[in-house]
């Protein structure tokens, strides 16, 4: 009997067992193996000769077995590598219909543009005054994420969005503690659609998180804020547009309960997308935005190591900005030199990171800026909203939304109502999709809304590409209500493996590869 470790997840012909291949492979779709099952754990792909002797320094660090690495050729290793490269689903494939992630196109342009001597070959520990070049495009860049969206300052250093969230929070805790509120002010507001790195942030800092209530149309109350309003509150933590896809239409009425109960207004930047040139939320009444640039300008998520998160700040905590920022004259000025400055006035809450932001994407996201201009980042804006809609008023007749025919913002929010009485959940009907050829949308969130289907288009598709996405929703759809289970409960099919048992699969995680028994004991 074979030595199982979980359930199998070898995808099933739909031919039955005569229609294999010897291999297991079909075609070009390769069944890769475990590189451990590849390689041999006494071998070396290549040549190291013996040390001379020496004495070690590991002491009782030092290693008392073999390093149980697999031994492959290079060709092994590659291919190996590229096999794996390609069971990947990735935005150069085909449409990502992530919600709340805006996963959109990432211009080549910027890429070459990062990858320019000068920019990609930029070291952190060089001399300053031999990357004037990056230092003027990072105060350059700082101006316009300023200049868009009316805020006083900036803050270049956090990596991510989660990071700018604890950026921002931090500087509203080093503000509460100058004005000695910091024994009052415990307490942090977050509604309940909000991202769950918000709540994870204000815990984690020290305050007690207490959640705000959605209305039925998944939007807050500032009713609500004001009864919670006080003076042990410190903040709130919002997201607009919020996660339903729907743009929060009295954020400036609950900027004014806030700021009149000496709080302070967080927004969650993850959506900027759906409103960069549209609205600038420093008019609104935030004090602080974290801002993606993988999200809203373009640059790969994680692309080449650390992400990119700035957080903006208004006049209210500019003065709690971390170190190090860039000063020395205005951008573009010749004949000046500028330097990354440690203290400034005020009450900076420190450094955050070692090295000062991260400029591959930098360069990216100011390379995306001055190809669109002004026009075109605002146009991106209103057809990421324009793609939305259309998905949404085409599968409105299918598929039930939570909140009826409301116009939604970048994305769109359908909900499990649909598939009540026909066995099929929201986890069947992203696993079908899976064999169509299409990454799922956003399942089970946000949690407000049961069965949540989150789908966000972006402006990069086309209209050709938005089309056979819906009519594709729109046969599995069809597939649900002839009631054709066998499509999704099985699903996915056609996958180089097929579902998983996730649940067993995060309950009893198996995180050691063993050999499996010889084939004499099986």
């Amino acid at each position: 009997m074979l030595n199982q470790q979980g359930r199998p997840t070898r995808a099933e012909s739909s031919q039955g067992q005569e229609s294999r291949s010897f291999t297991g492979n079909r075609g070009l779709q390769m069944d890769e193996p475990l590189i451990f099952e590849t390689g041999r754990l006494d071998v070396t792909g290549v040549d190291i000769e013996t040390p001379a002797p020496f004495a070690s320094r590991l002491g009782h660090l030092a290693r008392s077995s073999e390093i149980g690495l697999p031994g492959l050729t290079e060709p092994e290793a590659v291919r190996h590598y590229v096999r794996l490269s390609q069971l990947n689903y990735s935005i150069d494939a085909g449409l990502y219909p992530l919600g709340s992630c805006t996963m959109k196109h990432n211009p080549r342009l910027n890429e070459k543009m990062a990858r320019l001597p000068g920019f990609g070959d930029i070291h952190p520990l060089q001399p300053v005054s031999t990357v004037q070049g990056g230092l003027e495009l990072m105060q350059m860049l700082a101006h316009w994420l300023i200049e868009m969206t009316g805020m006083s300052a900036v803050a270049m250093s956090p990596k991510a969005g989660a990071h700018g969230e604890l950026c921002g929070m931090m500087a509203i805790k080093a503000a509460i503690a100058a004005k000695g509120e910091a024994g009052t002010r415990k307490v942090v507001l977050v509604p309940e659609s909000a991202h769950g790195t918000n709540p994870a942030t204000a815990a984690l800092i020290g305050f007690e998180v207490r959640a705000v209530p959605a209305r039925d149309d998944g939007t807050v109350d500032p009713a609500e804020v004001a009864k919670l309003a006080g003076p042990e509150v410190a903040a709130i933590m919002l997201t607009n547009p919020n996660t339903c896809g729907l743009f929060e239409r009295d954020i400036v009425e609950i900027a004014r309960i806030l700021h009149a109960a000496g709080a302070y207004f967080y927004c969650d930047g993850a959506n900027f997308n759906a409103i960069v040139g549209k609205a600038r939320p420093g008019d609104l009444g935030v004090d602080a935005m974290h801002i993606n640039l993988h999200k809203t300008f373009s640059t790969p998520h994680g692309g080449g190591g650390p992400g990119s998160g700035p957080v903006v700040l208004s006049a209210r905590l500019a003065d709690y900005a971390p170190v190090p920022f860039v000063r020395g004259g205005q951008a573009g000025e010749k004949g000046r030199t500028l330097e990354l400055v440690e203290t400034q006035e005020g009450a900076s809450f420190g450094r955050m990171s070692a090295f000062h932001g991260q400029m591959g994407m930098f360069v990216r996201a100011m390379s995306y800026m001055l190809s669109h201009g002004a026009d075109g980042m605002r146009q991106a804006s209103e057809d990421a909203v324009l793609n939305a809609n259309y998905v949404r008023v085409c599968l409105n007749d299918l598929l039930s939304s939570p909140f009826g025919k409301r116009t939604c913002m970048h994305e769109a929010l359908f909900d499990d109502e649909w598939l009540k009485g026909t066995g099929i959940t929201t986890l069947d009907f992203a696993k079908a999709m899976i064999d169509e050829g299409y990454h799922p949308m956003t399942m089970y969130f946000p949690l407000v809304v049961h069965g949540a289907m989150l789908i966000e288009p972006t402006e990069s598709e086309s209209k050709a590409a938005l089309d056979l996405f819906i009519m594709t929703l729109r046969d599995l759809a069809f597939s649900v209500q002839r009631g054709e289970s066998e499509r999704f409960l099985g699903a996915p099919h056609f996958a180089p493996r097929k579902r998983l048992d996730e649940t067993r699969a995060a309950r009893t995680p198996v995180l050691r590869w063993t050999p499996r028994l010889p084939l004499a004991a099986e």
